[in-house]
């Protein structure tokens, strides 16, 4: 990585119509006084008009007209180098938009018109054999014949409302029926696409095709334009979306890593319970799940988050595989998935797999029945604890992949009632370890595997099963374990260990445009683990209370996520509590989805909403939340000064350097308003003209994310490579309760834990912390202390101490 160009921390702002270059620039002076280093931009490439998050590319070739193009990118630039700060892109590597007007995406656009042969078919993985030589367009509202007079031909393309797509040369003048008959491409009901799409894409979004970045003339053809923003200075570093979707992540990840110069780049990459990032990717990490993980997990509760879950099966009533228990919602939600949504997928691994077995050798491996290698392919995917596995036709597969597929071949073998028929399961083993040679159909196979896999565990894990298993909603996140949410201070601690020997100058992250609740509502939820019984008498109370407006709760279940929402929310917000609900439903698909929705339960939860969370019981619930204020407060701040200060580059989302509020997107991607004249009012110390005890939440909160982040960039030494990190561990009877580590021998934090615990059982009391050799200073407040120091005084007035080492 290039010296000088590294971030100490960034700045994400989330970009589109509504937020363009110019409202960009008009955050850099307040970015420059919070003590970032770098404005972390969302997708700037051309994309689908109106598009709100930028990630669906249209034309890799130029910056998005909508945010003011180059020019604009250049002028923000310009902006923030005078305020001393540089830019990292979001860039999308894995996937372009399939948009209603095909024009926009040229590569698609040649390949719909001249198909297989055309020079552009290369861009997309494609399986034309599977549509008889045609590509699967599922875009029609309804069957074929029921739309055909909503087609027309005009202008020299076929139009079907707002969608525009090419004809192949010399069918103009052709009938209607012919006319179709004759593309490259075929025009169906968008409910074929479940069974029958023919080519790849993101997930499950039939919008988003997925696009061939490993073949080198596709990776210029999509990287041109971001390479010479680099070279030209406008951008100094990347972060990759998505690179497990990937044929071969690493290559990727390697090539751009000699093509940018050796840039600061992370890596979207959603780390399982125990799985370690591939040490041989150049990069500098990820972009930062997993450290959120760790941190979250420091302030639940592990006795009181068992009461917890024991008391939301009491009161939901779930069977064990519908949000009863983790382990099995995850397997029951990876079958649904992998039956209904990718099922096309999974058609083509099956297609392939058949292929390979008639004619490889030996030939014990030829006879498996079709349905035989369906049931092997999906025993095995459903039982993979993480993304995917990384076997690569240069090397042989390592043995973290090889023991990965080993176990979940022993779970699958049980599926098959006769033993001789489980070798299938073998097989299909044996061909996503790539041990079968890298012929075409080998490698195919190889690949596809790996990408279904990360497809189905995004999809099975993150949103449904997170959307179904709900005793602890903060638990529930991108990257994190529901079923083990709590975590001791000895794992965070080797885990920091860990990422500054390994990741120095990894990302880390609390609140991205991806989470499902921000840091800060996620640290309001922990603390029901801390008070479990008297929530769930709570949840009962507040149901039993809407009941008797004459407005019951759909389902129980429903009801325990919604109350837990707005508790966190904190006030009866009637349009972001409904929308989240709702979105929270149709993932969860227990009862009502996205493509089969049921209008009957949907309006139940929306007068559940509103006569509930958004009506008279809210007071109650109000009431509560006021009683664990301070609870909360010590989470906040606590979760705050960890991220900041642990090992890695701290990525702050905008708005979130206050106490901010927000749920699962499109929610969290509303612009927020920043607390500029909050900022403003505080020196360079991050002191104010109030002390810590007379500021607000939020207030508190800016100044300690302000006091550490220009802290981080007049001493980015003190954070950075070299720097150690050393775990501190105090002496007396509420020794667990305090978080402590010093950096670099010269900066110290140390946070209070499961505060409401630590109240019951009698405060501080006789609890020290020992303090290194120097002179240690907290610059918000100015008190010094020396070798050891009462935790009851450190934490007099905040629950969290910053103290730098002025010997």
């Amino acid at each position: 990585m290039t010296p000088g160009r590294v971030p100490t921390a960034t700045y994400r702002l989330q970009l589109g119509p509504d937020f363009d270059f110019s409202a960009a620039a008009r955050v850099v002076p307040h970015a420059a006084a919070l003590g970032v280093s770098h404005l972390h931009l969302s997708p700037v490439l051309d994309a689908v008009p109106g598009s709100a998050h930028g990630y669906d590319v249209t034309d890799h070739g130029r910056v998005r007209p909508e945010l003011g193009g180059e020019d604009g990118l250049r002028r923000l630039a310009e902006t923030a180098h005078d305020h001393g700060l540089g830019l990292v892109l979001d860039i999308v590597p894995n996937h372009m938009a399939l948009p209603a007007d095909t024009r926009r995406n040229a590569p698609l656009w040649q390949v719909l018109r001249d198909g297989p042969d055309s020079p552009a078919a290369r861009w997309f993985d494609i399986d034309w054999a599977a549509g008889d030589g045609r590509l699967l367009l599922p875009v029609l509202g309804g069957p074929l014949g029921e739309e055909l007079t909503r087609l027309s031909v005009a202008e020299g393309t076929l139009r079907y409302a707002e969608h525009r797509l090419p004809l192949r040369p010399g069918t103009e003048e052709l009938p209607l029926d012919r006319l179709l008959d004759a593309q490259h491409y075929r025009l169906a009901w968008w409910r074929l696409g479940r069974s029958e799409l023919n080519y790849r894409r993101f997930f499950t979004i039939s919008d988003l095709i997925a696009i061939r970045v490993e073949d080198p003339e596709v990776f210029r053809a999509s990287h041109a334009l971001v390479l010479r923003l680099l070279a030209d200075g406008v951008v100094d570093g990347l972060r990759v979306d998505h690179p497990d979707g990937l044929a071969d992540p690493g290559g990727y990840l390697a090539r751009l890593h000699r093509e940018t110069g050796g840039a600061w780049i992370v890596a979207e990459k959603i780390l399982g319970s125990g799985e370690q990032l591939p040490g041989g990717w150049p990069i500098a990490g990820t972009t930062g799940y997993d450290a959120l993980r760790h941190l979250d997990a420091l302030f639940v509760d592990p006795e009181g988050w068992a009461e917890l879950t024991e008391h939301y099966r009491a009161f939901t009533g779930a069977p064990p595989d519908q949000g009863g228990a983790w382990e099995a919602t995850v397997r029951r939600a990876a079958y649904r998935v992998i039956n209904h949504e990718l099922a096309a997928e999974r058609e083509r691994l099956v297609r392939v797999a058949r292929r390979i077995c008639r004619a490889v050798r030996p030939l014990r491996h030829r006879d498996h029945a079709p349905w035989a290698l369906r049931t092997a392919i999906t025993e095995l995917l459903v039982r993979l604890p993480v993304y995917r596995p990384y076997v690569t036709a240069d090397a042989p597969p390592s043995p973290v992949d090889a023991a990965l597929l080993a176990t979940a071949a022993d779970g699958a073998e049980a599926a098959f009632q006769v033993p001789a028929e489980a070798a299938a399961v073998g097989t299909v083993r044996e061909l996503a370890l790539g041990r079968f040679g890298d012929a075409a159909d080998q490698a195919d196979f190889r690949v596809r595997f790996a990408q279904v896999a990360s497809a189905l565990r995004a999809k099975a894990v993150e949103d449904t099963a997170g959307y179904r298993y709900t005793p602890l909603l903060s638990a529930a996140e991108v990257g994190g374990d529901p079923g083990m949410p709590a975590l001791p201070p000895a794992a965070f601690h080797a885990f920091c260990a860990r990422t500054q020997r390994d990741w120095p100058l990894t990302g880390t992250v609390l609140t991205t445009h991806d989470t499902k609740r921000s840091g800060d509502v996620r640290a309001a939820q922990a603390v029901l683990t801390e008070r479990p019984r008297d929530w769930a008498a709570l949840v009962s109370q507040l149901t039993e209370a809407t009941a008797a407006t004459g407005v019951r709760a759909p389902d129980p279940h429903l009801a325990w996520g919604t109350w837990q929402t707005a508790f966190a929310l904190g006030h009866p917000d009637r349009e972001r509590l409904l929308a989240t609900q709702l979105k929270t439903v149709r993932e969860a698909a227990l009862h009502t989805s996205w493509t089969e929705p049921n209008d009957a339960y949907e309006t139940a939860v929306e007068r559940f909403v509103l006569a509930g969370p958004c009506g008279q019981p809210f007071h109650q619930l109000a009431e509560f939340a006021a009683e664990v204020a301070p609870a909360i407060r010590a989470n906040v701040l606590g979760v705050t000064l960890l991220h900041l200060t642990m090992p890695g580059v701290p990525d702050v989302y905008r708005g979130s350097e206050g106490h901010y509020l927000a749920l699962v997107d499109p929610d969290n991607r509303r612009p927020p308003r920043l607390p500029v004249e909050r900022l403003t009012a505080l020196d360079e110390d991050g002191n104010g003209d109030s002390p810590a005890e007379g500021l607000d939440l939020a207030a508190e909160k800016l100044r300690l994310t302000a006091t550490v982040l220009r802290l981080r960039r007049a001493r980015p030494e003190w954070f950075g490579p070299e720097a150690d990190y050393r775990p501190l561990f105090a002496d007396g009877p509420a020794a667990e309760h305090c978080v402590a580590f010093v950096r670099a021998d010269r900066v110290l934090s140390a946070v209070t834990r499961l505060s409401q615990r630590l109240a019951t059982r009698g405060g501080w009391a006789d609890t020290q912390l020992p303090l290194p050799p120097g002179d240690w200073r907290d610059p918000r407040t100015g008190q010094r202390h020396r070798e050891r120091v009462w935790l009851d005084r450190l934490f007099a007035t905040e629950p969290v101490a910053l103290l730098v080492n002025e010997d």
